[in-house]
């Protein structure tokens, strides 16, 4: 953690997009790094490896943000927004990189908290992977479980802060995505979620 916020406070300081991103790649490798404190299974994870995931934790995280972006998806398509068009990764029409941006928004509130959940309660261990041509499969069943607790997790609801009323965590993600519109229609200054539970 004292790493982090050491690294947090140069943001301010960067004086360029390259210079951010390096730092933002230095938070994330210190907190991948906590991921063997956190998760008290004998699970080695050393870094993330995305293409091909080379572990059982590198295949969850792939298989669990695969369901947040497809989440985030439809909810992008329940609002007026175009889903190539982005603003923190680079745009491009052959790919839906506004749900790469709400996705890193939900991304540690929602899929990051299952895993370590289902692995901290044994719910996922290592004889639920298979291994096949350099990396690691999830197993049918460990996935149809894995989908089941984060179609509950999106279903699960919070009292809003500014609505008063209970909402999802499905419907938060449109929240954030109405939050964008207002930017762009409204003049609205956007701020990021966070969260405050």
């Amino acid at each position: 953690m004292k790493e982090i916020e050491y690294l947090r406070k140069q943001i301010v300081l960067c004086k360029d997009v390259p210079e951010l991103m390096g730092i933002e790649g230095n938070i994330r490798k210190n907190y991948y790094e906590a991921w063997n404190t956190i998760i008290n299974q004998n699970i080695a994870f050393e870094k993330r490896v995305k293409n091909p995931p080379d572990n059982a934790i590198n295949s969850l995280i792939s298989y669990v943000n695969t369901i947040i972006y497809t989440r985030v998806l439809g909810e992008i398509y329940k609002t007026q927004l175009n889903p190539t068009i982005s603003y923190l990764h680079e745009p491009s029409e052959r790919r839906f990189s506004l749900c790469l941006d709400i996705a890193e928004i939900f991304k540690p509130i929602i899929a990051d908290r299952l895993i370590f959940s289902m692995l901290n309660k044994n719910q996922i261990t290592e004889k639920d992977f298979e291994e096949g041509l350099n990396f690691l499969y999830i197993k049918e069943n460990a996935r149809k479980e894995i989908t089941k607790e984060m179609d509950k997790r999106f279903q699960t609801t919070i009292k809003h802060k500014t609505l008063g009323r209970e909402v999802s965590y499905e419907y938060l993600i449109r929240l954030e995505l109405y939050k964008l519109i207002k930017h762009l229609t409204e003049d609205i200054p956007y701020e990021g979620f966070k969260i405050w539970w």
